[in-house]
C-alpha cells in the first residue's frame, strides 16, 4: 500500500511521450529520446488514424477541404481521450469528439454532425456482433394478434437533413421543411441497407424500439391515436402492409 498514489518514473516517461505525440508544438521532446525518431513515430500514428477516419467517414471527408480535414484530425488527436483500446471503435470515439468536445467553426457545414452520425451507424451495424433474428417470413397468419419485435440490427433514425443524399455535389445549407426518416438495417447477407420512411412508419418502429414486444393490433391502435388526421382504416391497412414487408426483410419478427 506504500506505493498507492505514487507516480513511477516509467509512468512519467509515458506521460511525457504521449503528451508530445498529441501536441508537439506545446510539449518538449521527452528526455533521452531522439527527436527525429519520435517525430517519425508520431507521423505514423497520426497518418494511420487519419487514414482510418477517412475510410470510415468517406462522405464527410469528401466535403471537407484537405487542410481543414488535417486540422480536424489533429484536433481529435490532441483533445480526445479514447475510452476503448480497439481500433474498430475509433469511428465511435471520433463521433463522440465531434458531438461533445470539438469547438464548432464558422465554416462548418450545418449537417456535419448528422452526416457523421449516419456514416457511423452504417459502420456500427456492419461490425455488430448481434445475430439476425431467425424468423423472417411474412406474418400472414392472424397478423393483428401476432406479437412482433424489432431486430437489434435495425435502427430507425430521424435527421433534419437528408444525410443519405449528401455528397460533394449536394451540400444543403438549410434544413428542408420536412425531416428525413431513415431505417438503417443489416440483412441476412450481412449487407447494410437503408429505407427512407414516412413519419408513420418511423413512429411504428419507434414504438417497437422502446418496448421489447408489441401485439400488432396494439401498435396500430397507438398510431391511430397519434395520427388523428388519418382515418383508422388507412393506418390499419397501410400499417399491416408495412409490417408484412418489414417482416420479409427480417427487420421485425415474431419473438
Amino acid at each position: 500500500m506504500a506505493n498507492k498514489g505514487k507516480v513511477f518514473s516509467f509512468q512519467q516517461k509515458q506521460a511525457a511521450f504521449t503528451d508530445y505525440l498529441r501536441n508537439p508544438q506545446a510539449c518538449p521532446v521527452p528526455e533521452g529520446i531522439v527527436p527525429e525518431r519520435i517525430d517519425i513515430h508520431r507521423e505514423l500514428m497520426f497518418n494511420n488514424i487519419s487514414s482510418f477516419l477517412e475510410t470510415s467517414f468517406p462522405i464527410l471527408r469528401s466535403i471537407i477541404e484537405d487542410e481543414t480535414w488535417k486540422q480536424l484530425c489533429q484536433d481529435y488527436f490532441l483533445v480526445h481521450s479514447s475510452k476503448s483500446p480497439y481500433f474498430s471503435e475509433i469511428p465511435e470515439e471520433f463521433l463522440t469528439y465531434l458531438q461533445e468536445e470539438r469547438v464548432p467553426l464558422a465554416g462548418d457545414h450545418p449537417f456535419m454532425l448528422e452526416l457523421a452520425h449516419y456514416e457511423w451507424v452504417e459502420l456500427a451495424l456492419a461490425i455488430s456482433t448481434d445475430r439476425q433474428p431467425e424468423h423472417h417470413s411474412p406474418l400472414i397468419l392472424e397478423p393483428l394478434t401476432t406479437e412482433v419485435a424489432l431486430s437489434s440490427l435495425a435502427w430507425p433514425l430521424a435527421y433534419q437533413y437528408p444525410v443519405h443524399l449528401i455528397s460533394s455535389d449536394f451540400k444543403p445549407q438549410c434544413p428542408p421543411e420536412v425531416a428525413t426518416f431513415l431505417l438503417v438495417y443489416r440483412n441476412s447477407d450481412l449487407d447494410v441497407n437503408f429505407i427512407e420512411m414516412t413519419p408513420i412508419t418511423f413512429r411504428l418502429l419507434q414504438l417497437l424500439q422502446h418496448q421489447p414486444v408489441w401485439l400488432v393490433d396494439d401498435c396500430l391502435k397507438a398510431l391511430v391515436g397519434e395520427f388523428v388526421d388519418f382515418k383508422s382504416s388507412v393506418i390499419y391497412n397501410g400499417g399491416l402492409e408495412i409490417i408484412q414487408d418489414l417482416a420479409t426483410k427480417g427487420i421485425i419478427y415474431p419473438p
